[in-house]
């Protein structure tokens, strides 16, 4: 699968990492090539550094991985990705694309794509790149939306790079929900200070 990563920093990174060891196309979308982040992803084995119009344009899935507010400056940039999986990994915390409320609701409206999935957003960098617990095997990814082939796409990309599992929230109207749990990852890992290496995992009795 041609995977395209808009956004090069630690998330985007992690991300790009897994799926290539996945066996993934993977190309960074980026706005300033010469920038010490894009010259940085540019060094990661497998990978390829292109205009966001150019990784946009040839990919099957686009991953967004920025800050939540640049996707309102970003959609002129993808072009036509009405066909295309959108995962928007962002966490509308401390900023948001204002008028909108996520930038999950933000992509949906002005790309007019109805294929748009929220993941890989409620856990740290570091448990993207090592999903695997060794007491406990992979830890638990989560996504929402109301597109199912492109939950379905994001739940198996999350199972290819380690994760034991990708959790169905529901749809759109869940996806704040989500990023709130992200914001439950936040507060005991880093506002507790409880540390980064701190996962969830679903358990069921059976």
């Amino acid at each position: 699968m041609n995977i395209a990563i808009i956004g090069t920093g630690n998330v985007g990174s992690a991300l790009a990492q897994g799926f290539v060891q996945a066996g993934h196309q993977v190309s960074f979308g980026v706005r300033d090539a010469s920038s010490p982040k894009s010259q940085k992803a540019s060094t990661m084995a497998g990978t390829t550094l292109q205009s966001i119009e150019a990784a946009s344009a040839s990919a099957e899935v686009i991953v967004i991985a920025t800050p939540p507010e640049a996707v309102l400056s970003l959609v002129t940039q993808l072009g036509d990705v009405k066909n295309k999986i959108l995962i928007d990994t962002t966490n509308s915390i401390r900023t948001r694309p204002e008028p909108y409320t996520t930038a999950y609701h933000a992509l949906k409206d002005l790309t007019k794509s109805s294929k748009i999935v929220k993941c890989f957003n409620s856990t740290g960098f570091e448990n993207m790149t090592n999903p695997v617990y060794p007491a406990f095997g992979g830890i638990d990814m989560f996504c929402a939306g109301d597109d199912n082939e492109a939950k379905a796409v994001a739940q198996n990309l999350a199972k290819q790079i380690g994760f034991s599992e990708c959790w169905d929230f529901g749809g759109d109207d869940k996806v704040e929900l989500l990023e709130k749990f992200a914001l439950s990852w936040i507060n005991l890992a880093i506002m507790q200070g409880h540390g980064r290496n701190l996962a969830f995992k679903v358990i069921k009795r059976v």
